[in-house]
């Protein structure tokens, strides 16, 4: 894999750029904030916008790192920022594979800015960085993110159960997704 840290993508609808410190605020009010929002995410909801600052200062700092691949998802139109989508862990880069996570305020759901910015996130690693293989995976409560990976091309690999415990404290399977440069070239 070709590590040329994160660039500036465009969508029809959506700008995927780097984080920026400033952009804290909007993060916290529009997603970083919400119950509903942070109920499936393996980070609890953050409780003031400095939460999100600080955050957000070791994301910019990373950026030093050309194995870093973070984006904001801003809406082209307004340049209200709606979430963010990222290579979500480093440990699987050296076999070329890449684990995506991402997050969307309430507001955006069920609109298809995620699968439209997935859709681009994989174009970029497979056309540009030259990853080999690209999962994702979600809570089996909660399915809309599965949609947003069948969406984008992702086939469904299984269920690896009991891997994580809810907001609730209860234990819960996971759901994995993925694609390969060969599927996603030959599609």
């Amino acid at each position: 894999m070709k590590h040329i840290g994160t660039k500036e993508l465009e969508t029809n609808r959506l700008i995927l750029r780097r984080i920026k410190i400033e952009d804290a605020e909007a993060a916290y009010k529009n997603w970083c904030s919400h119950d509903i929002v942070c109920k499936y995410t393996l980070w609890d909801k953050h409780n003031s916008v400095e939460e999100t600052k600080e955050l957000y200062k070791i994301w910019v700092k990373d950026y030093e790192n050309l194995d870093t691949y973070r984006w904001i998802v801003e809406l082209k139109d307004t340049h209200e920022l709606i979430g963010t989508i990222d290579v979500a862990s480093k440990k699987y880069l050296r076999f070329d594979t890449c684990e995506i996570g991402y997050c969307y305020g309430e507001a955006y759901w069920n609109k298809g800015y995620g699968t439209e910015a997935l859709k681009a996130v994989i174009k970029f690693l497979f056309e540009e960085a030259e990853a080999e293989v690209i999962f994702a995976e979600h809570s089996i409560l909660n399915p809309g993110s599965g949609k947003v990976m069948q969406k984008s091309g992702m086939k469904y690999e299984g269920i690896q159960r009991g891997r994580i415990i809810d907001k609730d404290g209860i234990r819960n399977d996971i759901v994995s997704y993925s694609i390969t440069k060969e599927e996603y070239f030959n599609k």
